[in-house]
């Protein structure tokens, strides 16, 4: 379990790079490269990227973060996206603030983007809860009891 900026979270503790400047805090996106502001959302998000990384052996070549995407003519842009090696999209993240209840209308928002991006899984987290689903052969969402084996799919 990992707490800080926004509470108790449901993945275990990571060492992060985090720095004070101008009274804001800051922490290092290792998929970015930088530097970025340290909102309740983005440690839920780093969090993440770090499981996938470290739990689930996920290359980090292969995540992409806040990725950009259009869909009936609107650019949205994706928390979190794990792709294959053959570059398709197989996991598709929504990370919200410890706050954030997960609701249907969350839910919505990432099947919607789903269409653009058809993805195998769509995992919504506010840190504490993750509602993972998984598109079955029938074309109907299953939730599943937890992270699937990514590794040997990629």
């Amino acid at each position: 379990m990992s707490t800080a900026n926004g509470g108790l979270l449901n993945f275990p503790t990571y060492q992060f790079r985090v720095k004070q400047e101008k009274g804001n805090r800051y922490i290092f996106d290792v998929i970015r490269k930088r530097f970025i502001a340290l909102t309740p959302e983005e440690w839920v998000r780093q969090h993440l990227i770090f499981y996938l990384i470290t739990d689930l052996n996920i290359p980090a070549g292969l995540i992409g973060v806040e990725v950009s995407f259009s869909f009936n003519s609107i650019n949205h842009r994706a928390d979190v996206v794990v792709y294959t090696r053959n570059g398709e999209p197989i996991l598709l993240a929504e990370c919200k603030a410890t706050n954030v209840e997960i609701t249907n209308e969350v839910v919505d928002q990432i099947c919607r983007y789903n269409y653009a991006l058809n993805a195998e899984y769509l995992l919504v987290t506010n840190g504490v809860k993750h509602l993972i689903l998984q598109l079955s052969e029938e074309k109907e969402w299953i939730t599943l009891d937890g992270f699937p084996e990514l590794r040997n799919k990629i």
